[in-house]
């Protein structure tokens, strides 16, 4: 047991060293960028006061977003998606599987599911004890179901789900213009360094790294953020890009896709002033998504009335749908 508690210790400690790698580059690049080529490089005063305002003005959103990625706490499920204390010991004190089943599917009766484990199954977390929500899947690394989980990042040591996936997104286009400006003023400097213009001195090889160090991964960052724009674009997790999410019909890739504008403001709203900003604009509440083919909701089984999912008794909000629910729905345990 302590060996346990010792292990996953170190492995807290040791899942901020890529954090700790990204801020000790960032912290250098600014050091780099204002002392050694806007303070003690150039010496056009009007140059360097527009390089410096554009400068921090990028660095603060990178900084911002960056922030929000790694301490926005992953959303989870919310109660009426747990076994409730009854809930849990009858289904414990239940030795008959088909029993059990059973009063899974009596709890799943009141809430908005359309997704299935791939063997067709209600998808139940075994771990957390909860009926899981469409799109939300179980992280080992965080150890708790993650609503709208894409994946975990150990760049921001954190879960990307549901309450933090607008700020990654901004996190990778803020990164990117950071490193473009970066690598676009300095780019003179390096020139003047390298055919021996400028004089040799510290600032060479800050200057010189400087260039190097950010098209490296402006070149990373642009096939990360375009593949997670693509993402966007077709309403998909990157759990979802691998393995296609499985309706009452079988899987669809494009289950969630209800058209690109639609897409895109469910990840940032319908305020656009607010798109660029890290605050949180998402639709939703993460227990439920619109589908591509609002038909197929009637054809879910495992819906029940609307007024049926409703507030629940700790004043929590949740969505509702429609229909009844067919009791010969299995159910499968996953991790």
């Amino acid at each position: 047991m302590a060996l346990s508690r010792g292990l996953r210790c170190c492995q807290r400690v040791f899942s901020w060293i890529p954090v700790l790698i990204i801020t000790a580059v960032v912290l250098w690049s600014y050091y780099a960028y204002v002392f050694e080529l806007c303070l003690f490089t150039i010496t056009n005063t009007l140059e360097k006061v527009a390089y410096l305002l554009l400068f921090h003005v990028c660095f603060v959103m990178f900084s911002w977003t960056y922030w929000k990625s790694i301490f926005t706490p992953p959303a989870s499920p919310c109660k009426k998606f747990q076994l409730s204390y009854s809930d849990k010991q009858r289904y414990e004190m239940e030795d008959r599987p088909d029993a059990q089943k059973q009063i899974l599917v009596e709890i799943a009766k009141k809430l908005p599911i359309f997704t299935r484990a791939q063997s067709g199954a209600i998808r139940f977390c075994d771990r957390c004890q909860v009926l899981k929500p469409d799109r939300c899947h179980h992280c080992s690394v965080c150890e708790m179901c993650v609503l709208k989980m894409d994946h975990h990042c150990p760049w921001v040591n954190n879960c990307v789900g549901f309450s933090n996936y607008k700020f990654f997104l901004l996190f990778l286009a803020y990164s990117m213009m950071y490193c473009i400006f970066i690598a676009a003023t300095v780019f003179q400097y390096f020139l003047k360094f390298w055919e021996g213009v400028l004089p040799n001195g510290p600032a060479k090889f800050h200057v010189l790294f400087l260039m190097f160090v950010a098209l490296m991964f402006f070149v990373s960052l642009m096939f990360l953020f375009g593949y997670h724009c693509w993402l966007v674009a077709k309403n998909r997790s990157t759990l979802e890009a691998f393995s296609a999410p499985v309706f009452a019909n079988g899987p669809d890739k494009n289950g969630f896709n209800v058209g690109t504008r639609r897409n895109l403001e469910q990840v940032f709203g319908e305020n656009r002033r607010l798109w660029f900003i890290p605050v949180f604009t998402s639709q939703g509440n993460g227990h439920y998504f619109a589908l591509k083919n609002r038909s197929s909701e009637s054809q879910n089984p495992l819906l029940a009335n609307e007024d049926m999912w409703e507030e629940s008794d700790d004043g929590s909000e949740e969505g509702s749908l429609a229909e009844d629910v067919d009791p010969s729905v299995t159910i499968e345990m996953e991790e």
